[in-house]
This record gives structure tokens, C-alpha cells and sequence, in this order.
């Protein structure tokens, strides 16, 4: 069967949970948020899809398109929740586990003929198991490569199921399209139009060497492959048993420090919830950015203590962030990572500043309990108060 890959992808994973909680937000346009000038749009509901609002687009700009969207504030803690039963369904499936994100997972069946002889039937049952069990749908796409999965999983949603036979691969990527085509965003776009490209099959019929020569080293290594529907190897590797990740793709380009920074306290609430939830405390952080030419920079730091708050990790993502940016390259992926785990909720070095980590992590113990009961608390830096009149129009 050679090798079979299954990407998992929770289907608007968090609209789909504050819909789970209260019907009568479905067939609502929503978006998971907060209201102000400098707020971003962490996630929305298909029907605010249709007006053209993504993630990470701002609020202001989302409001705009869509003015009768419910702006729900995020719960992450209840998303960690919902996301851990999905997680341990997968899990159990297959032993070829690896959680990209919290709404993302990949399966690796290759070599698991006598156990799951039809992929596609696996994947219905896979299906039929998680909206069983916890009342979500998710996406699927199987391929013979993580990356042709993902894509998959992208194709038919929501609630879809999209298998790409390996020998079909090319044709796949061709009906995807330029416009659809993974990791290429607007800028990317527009180079590939420049050079002459309006379709995938256009790509293959140019160099690598002209491609470099347009879109550059790595960018051009990344389109040269996935037209041919190689995969480059974005999602090679094994997960590592003790880290937590999470990552955001961006549909444009960003260049503005504070989308940055309020994605990542978005990301540091999601990661520091599942290690709590675990009993977990990490020792180590540390961020991951692609930018628009597909050139990838990991950067991390272990502090002298452990990181015991989300705040804890907030802080610390920041200041890698201001240091391993290239300011002036627009960034397409964000990921951020905790490792070094080990289980434990108590602070191991009572010195002077004991006191001050014990009631930061109490304090985060009660604002994850507050967030479950349905309000939301954050840091009031990156939330704008309505009613300023810079947040008006």
C-alpha cells in the first residue's frame, strides 16, 4: 500500500464549540475575538467565511465585512477541553499520532494493511468516532505525504473526506489550483503571476533556476516540489513526546508587530491550558517563523526557573520574537512551543521571588477556571476598551 498519511483537521474548531454550547448561534455568522482597534480575528464560523473573514484579519476590517457577526470572546480553556477528547480518539486510532495545533492532527498508517486494508473506510470510521463522541466534525484528507493530506483535508470542507489516489497526485494539485495551492499566499501569488504562471501546470513548465530567480532559494524549492506534488517536507518528524505546540498559518502576510503579539497570547493561553490540564509545567519556550519566501527560524529560550503561567510564556515568546525577527519579511506561519516538561503543579525554587510566581500561577489557576465558566479574562494590554474613539468606523 506504501506509505498513507491522514490529516485530521477540526472543522472552525472553535466557532464549533461555542455552537455546541449554546444552539442558537448556529447558522450565525460568528467570530471568535475581541471587539478594538488593535484585536484580531482568532478563528470564525463558515457563514462569516462566506463574507470574505479570516483569522488573524482584523477586527476592525472583519466588523466591516461582515457588520452582523457575533463577536464571541475566546474560551480556551473549554477549546483544550474539546480538543484533548479529539486528540485522544485520534491517538488511540493509530500509533503514527503527531498534533500539529490544537484543531490539527496527522496519522500515519503506512505499513497497517491488515489492520485498515481501505483508507477510506478508516477515515469514515475515524469520522463517525469523534462526531460520536464529542459532537464536532472534522475534515480529512488521505495521501501518500503529510503535506498532499493537508491539502486534502482543505478541499471538501466542512466535514469532508478527500482521498488522493498516488497516482492522481499531479492531477490533484492541478485542480487545486494556484489560488488554493498551501503555503502560497498573496505575495507569492502575485510573483508566480509575474513570472507567467496562471495555473500549477504552469509551474512545472519553468526551471528551477528561473524560479529562484523570481521568488527565490526557498520559495521557489517549496512551488518547484508541490507542483510536482512532492512533498518538501514541512511536517517531516515525529512530534516529541514531551512538547507542546501550536501554529498559525496566515492567508496574507504579516508585518504588524501587534497581530504578532496578540496571536501569541492566543497561543500561549492554548499551549499553558494543556499543560495544566496534564499537571505540566515547562522549563523551556520557544517560536517558529516562515516567512513569505517559505524560509523557515526556530529560536528558544529555558529560563533559570520554569515557566508557570501563561503570562510566563507570553512574556518570554515576546521578547524571542523582537530578537528573531527580520523586521520588513512579512510572516506566513507562527508557531509556539513549550518543552522540557516534567509532571508537577507545586514551584520547585522557593527563593525571594517565590511568593510573586506562587500568586501568578494561582491567579492563572483562577482565570482558567473563570474562562471554563463561560467569561473570559485576559491581558488587558492587548484588549481595547469600547467605546474609544479611535475604535470607531
Amino acid at each position: 500500500m506504501g506509505s498513507v498519511f491522514f490529516h485530521i483537521d477540526l472543522d472552525a474548531f472553535f466557532a464549533a464549540v461555542e455552537i455546541l454550547d449554546n444552539p442558537s448561534l448556529k447558522g450565525k455568522p460568528l467570530i471568535i475575538g475581541h471587539e478594538g482597534r488593535r484585536s484580531v480575528a482568532s478563528t470564525c464560523s463558515y457563514e462569516a467565511r462566506k463574507y470574505g473573514v479570516h483569522s488573524a484579519m482584523p477586527m476592525t476590517t472583519a466588523l466591516r465585512l461582515c457588520p452582523d457577526a457575533v463577536v464571541i470572546p475566546p474560551h480556551f480553556r473549554r477549546y483544550s477541553e474539546k480538543s484533548r477528547e479529539v486528540m485522544d480518539i485520534i491517538r488511540d486510532f493509530a500509533p503514527g499520532f503527531q498534533q500539529v495545533s490544537i484543531d490539527e492532527a496527522f496519522l500515519d498508517l503506512s505499513g497497517m494493511e491488515r489492520i485498515y486494508p481501505l483508507p477510506g473506510k478508516a477515515a469514515r470510521v475515524l469520522k463517525k468516532e469523534i462526531f460520536e463522541k464529542t459532537s464536532l466534525t472534522v475534515s480529512i484528507g488521505v495521501a501518500s505525504s503529510r503535506l498532499l493530506a493537508k491539502m486534502a483535508s482543505d478541499y471538501n470542507k466542512p466535514d469532508g473526506l478527500t482521498i488522493v489516489p498516488p497516482d492522481r497526485e499531479i492531477e490533484f494539485v492541478d485542480r487545486v489550483g494556484i489560488n488554493k495551492l498551501w503555503g502560497v499566499g498573496k505575495s507569492g501569488k502575485e510573483a508566480l503571476k509575474h513570472l507567467g504562471a496562471r495555473s500549477v501546470s504552469d509551474i512545472r513548465t519553468m526551471s528551477l533556476e528561473k524560479l529562484e530567480r523570481g521568488l527565490g532559494k526557498s520559495f521557489a524549492s517549496y512551488v518547484y516540489s508541490i507542483s510536482r506534488a512532492i512533498d518538501p517536507g514541512i511536517y517531516t518528524g515525529e512530534a516529541k513526546s514531551k512538547s507542546i505546540s501550536t501554529e498559525r498559518t496566515f492567508i496574507d502576510d504579516i508585518y504588524d508587530i501587534e497581530k504578532l503579539d496578540y496571536m501569541l497570547l492566543s497561543m500561549s493561553h492554548e499551549v499553558m491550558f494543556r499543560a495544566l490540564e496534564n499537571h505540566e509545567i515547562p522549563r523551556t519556550v520557544g517560536i517558529k517563523l516562515r516567512y513569505g519566501d517559505f524560509s523557515t527560524h526556530s529560536s528558544q529560550e529555558t529560563p533559570s526557573e520554569g515557566l508557570y503561567s501563561s503570562s510566563d510564556v507570553y512574556e518570554r515568546a515576546k521578547g524571542i520574537l523582537r530578537r528573531s525577527w527580520d523586521r520588513g519579511r512579512g510572516i506566513r506561519l507562527l508557531g509556539l512551543f513549550i518543552t522540557q516538561i516534567y509532571q508537577g503543579d507545586e514551584i520547585e525554587q522557593r527563593d525571594f521571588f517565590y511568593e510573586d510566581r506562587e500568586k501568578k500561577r494561582k491567579v492563572e489557576k483562577a482565570v482558567l477556571s473563570i474562562n471554563q465558566g463561560g467569561s473570559f479574562v485576559t491581558r488587558l494590554g492587548l484588549v481595547e476598551k469600547k467605546g474609544k474613539k479611535d475604535d470607531k468606523g
